[in-house]
């Protein structure tokens, strides 16, 4: 039941990003529709007035502040990205970029390797012939423990989870 619920979750996390995207954007476009209302109104008012230039000038002078902002801002979270890395070896920035891939695989070998040495241990160890079917359960019941199988699927729904999300 926990390997279900894990691996649920980390399909569900990996999909997060893509949810808060969604209100995001949902968010992002009913203000932009209030925006446009309010600019029609003001572009029929100034129309009425015959300012009707007056007001795609505005218009374009808003679009310009909005685009200057937003690249700011970006320009500005590279350029902290840039110095921290700068300072940093070229192992360093490769390293930071496969932190998580490595942390995965060194578990999934782990898990890997641990369920093997236990299946020698319990399985081939004591004979197989020799065992129950009660046994032979026990033993598949050790080696591939519930928090085992939670932890894996939470893994594995992670990364390949996050896959199906970012498909359009």
């Amino acid at each position: 039941m926990l390997s279900l619920i894990s691996t649920l979750g980390g399909l569900l996390i990996s999909g997060l990003p893509k949810v808060l995207d969604f209100f995001q954007n949902k968010a992002d476009q009913s203000h932009e529709l209030a925006l446009a209302r309010l600019q029609n109104e003001m572009q029929l008012q100034l129309a009425a007035q015959g300012f009707a230039a007056q007001a795609k000038i505005e218009e374009i002078r808003t679009d310009q502040v909005a685009m200057q902002s937003e690249a700011q801002m970006q320009n500005a979270a590279l350029d902290h990205d840039k110095k921290v890395l700068d300072k940093a070896s070229k192992w360093a920035v490769n390293y930071v970029a496969t932190v998580r891939p490595t942390v995965t695989y060194l578990f999934v070998i782990e898990l890997f390797l641990i369920n093997i040495g236990l299946c020698y241990f319990l399985l081939f160890k004591q004979g197989l012939g020799t065992l129950t079917v009660d046994q032979f359960i026990a033993a598949t019941d050790i080696i591939f423990s519930e928090d085992e199988m939670a932890m894996l699927g939470g893994i594995i729904g992670f990364w390949f989870g996050s896959r199906g999300w970012s498909k359009k």
